[in-house]
């Protein structure tokens, strides 16, 4: 007879045990041990000692997760001969919406994760086209979708598994998230947008959902912590900014980041920042469009250096918004100073972003402009250090 193995979850403060069968073991072992296996990402087996007597033995994950039964990932209305597959994967950048920039290769592999069932982390800089790519893979596939933005939510046990309520004639009663619903419909695609943004805890409710060994949801706000499991063919895509360039994200744990592939959306170059803004307006001037997809440029380039006088770029999102007025008849200036420069910080006076940036923009601002004035004037009942941005 095989010995019991546990694993530890956390669940707020609380660290409880259970076997692959749903049983719960939490009170058999103390809280020490309990947090040192969670904290040591182990298991903990059962075992006996010469007296008689029951005692947990720290074991490697494999040894929980080598009893844990495998997911059918079912069939996901994809051709299922392998080489109709390879046929489906290597012809579907057709499928591509012509407003997403994304080249041959990983849209390729975007479309191929998806088919062989993997969880996908689109990782990359903020606005870059992360969360657009995850949507035009959804329609392409024609399959049932879901939208969790997680790093907007304040309460992740609420949105990951449910609320317990109390009614006067129902009494205390249990309803599950919108999350639950998700997980339970076949074929679906989940989009997890801002996973980096989410706060730890909902990372813990989702590494047994995103292991591809185990691929459940314990609904431990539930009465008896039932548990519910991953309906077939469902794929997993979550967005993320990764590293310490940006504001309001969290280190990822390395076991969440290993539950996803990553496909790292780039940031566009020149032509393809120009293409796609004309592309979206093809009717806003050209000359103020390609100023924007030059400004843009100017900002990547100027950031990869040591002595950069910006610490962030224009993101292809807000240039697509400075498109947008410049079509609805805002000059490039009132353009910019909506749109990009309240990304640049103000502080350092004449010497701050906010003042280069808007140097940056006067560069492309044609000579009969009564915008250049804006710049290079100062209005007459100012004192002479004081500008007028």
């Amino acid at each position: 007879m095989n010995n019991i193995v546990v694993k530890i979850e956390k669940s707020g403060n609380r660290f409880n045990a259970w076997d692959i069968n749903g049983n719960k073991y939490t009170s058999q072992i103390s809280i020490g041990a309990r947090k040192k296996a969670y904290d040591n990402g182990t298991a903990l087996e059962q075992r006996v000692n010469k007296a008689g007597k029951n005692y947990w033995w720290s074991v490697p994950m494999t040894e929980f997760e080598v009893n844990t039964i495998p997911v059918n990932t079912g069939d996901i209305q994809v051709p299922q001969e392998h080489q109709e597959v390879l046929n489906y994967i290597h012809s579907s950048y057709s499928l591509k919406p012509t407003g997403l920039v994304m080249n041959e290769l990983k849209w390729k592999y975007l479309v191929r994760s998806a088919v062989r069932g993997k969880n996908i982390m689109m990782t990359g800089p903020t606005g870059c086209g992360k969360t657009l790519a995850a949507q035009s893979l959804v329609k392409s596939l024609n399959r049932p979708d879901y939208y969790f933005n997680l790093g907007a939510t304040q309460d992740p046990r609420a949105t990951l598994i449910g609320n317990t309520h109390f009614d006067k004639v129902k009494g205390t009663f249990f309803s599950e998230s919108a999350f639950v619903k998700a997980i339970k419909t076949p074929n679906s695609i989940i989009l997890l947008d801002e996973l980096s943004r989410a706060h730890p805890e909902a990372w813990n409710i989702l590494m047994t959902v995103l292991d591809a060994g185990q691929r459940y949801l314990r609904l431990d706000e539930a009465e008896g912590s039932p548990i519910v499991k991953v309906a077939s063919g469902v794929t997993f895509i979550a967005t993320a900014n990764i590293g310490n360039d940006y504001t309001s994200t969290r280190i990822m744990d390395r076991a969440m980041m290993d539950r996803f592939v990553q496909i790292e959306m780039d940031l566009l170059d020149k032509a393809s920042e120009f293409d796609l803004l004309k592309l979206i307006y093809p009717e806003a001037d050209e000359y103020s469009l390609n100023a924007l997809a030059e400004i843009a440029s100017t900002t990547r380039d100027l950031v990869k250096t040591d002595a950069s006088k910006v610490s962030t770029i224009v993101s292809t999102r807000a240039n697509v918004e400075a498109a947008g007025l410049i079509y609805d008849g805002f000059t490039l200036m009132e353009a910019a100073d909506i749109a990009l420069l309240p990304y640049f910080s103000n502080d350092g006076g004449l010497d701050s972003e906010r003042v280069f940036m808007k140097q940056l923009v006067q560069k492309y601002i044609k000579s009969d402009s009564s915008d250049e004035k804006l710049f290079n004037e100062v209005k007459d009942e100012q004192t002479e250090d004081t500008i007028v941005w």
